[in-house]
């Protein structure tokens, strides 16, 4: 069994005295292939490989049958870039545990090397909930602290295109709204600042603040 050690599930160690989780939980792992893995834009990639292939020999004078050949001779090539994606994108899913304390957030990551981030709210600068499309919009939520964590260690868990000052990021969440009012409530009552009203408010823009201000680094 999996991560059979921990003391608590999600969690590198027992949490201290007065510290409780309030929520767990990991990526949605169909939402995950589309927005971090990008499956889609692999099977565009790989198809318009196989039609190239096929419109090469086309050209060059070589027959239907011929094409059809040298598409199956290269069809290996693809099948099993696709398979390890999709075995990469099961495990990263299965991985990953989220755990939201009334102190912290925790971050267990990693297929092959555990890792946990323990990213505590009095560190955390700001938070932004995000959005794709409408049909994903339930999948996605991420916050930013304020110590610097390697992007190659936390990603798919990563802000994309944030290279220079990575941001963790919980990843294809399931309801990330409620997730988002909890992670602002928690960060509120130990900082002792207010979030604003309706910060975590579900709108339907591909992108939205979580927080209508920033929250100050400490």
């Amino acid at each position: 069994m999996e991560h059979e050690d921990e003391p608590v599930y999600g969690l590198p160690e027992v949490p201290p005295a007065g510290e409780h989780v309030i929520w767990q939980g990991s990526p949605d792992w169909k939402a995950l292939a589309i927005r971090a893995f990008h499956v889609r834009k692999l099977v565009v990639y790989f198809a318009l490989m196989l039609v190239l292939r096929a419109t090469v020999t086309l050209a060059d004078g070589g027959t239907a049958l011929q094409a059809l050949r040298d598409v199956a001779l290269l069809m290996p090539l693809p099948l099993t870039g696709w398979r390890w994606c999709w075995r990469w994108l099961r495990l990263s899913a299965r991985s990953t545990v989220y755990t939201l304390t009334n102190r912290r957030v925790v971050m267990r990551i990693g297929i092959v090397l555990t890792l946990s981030f323990n990213l505590p709210f009095r560190c955390i600068a700001a938070a932004d909930m995000a959005r794709a499309a409408a049909r994903h919009r339930r999948h996605r939520a991420g916050l930013a602290g304020q110590d610097r964590i390697a992007y190659l260690q936390l990603w798919p868990h990563a802000r994309p295109w944030h290279l220079r000052k990575p941001q963790p990021m919980l990843r294809c969440v399931p309801e990330p709204d409620a997730v988002a009012q909890l992670l602002a409530a928690q960060w509120s009552q130990l900082n002792g600042m207010a979030a604003p009203a309706g910060a975590a408010a579900a709108q339907p823009p591909a992108a939205s603040p979580l927080p209508e201000t920033a929250l100050a680094a400490h």
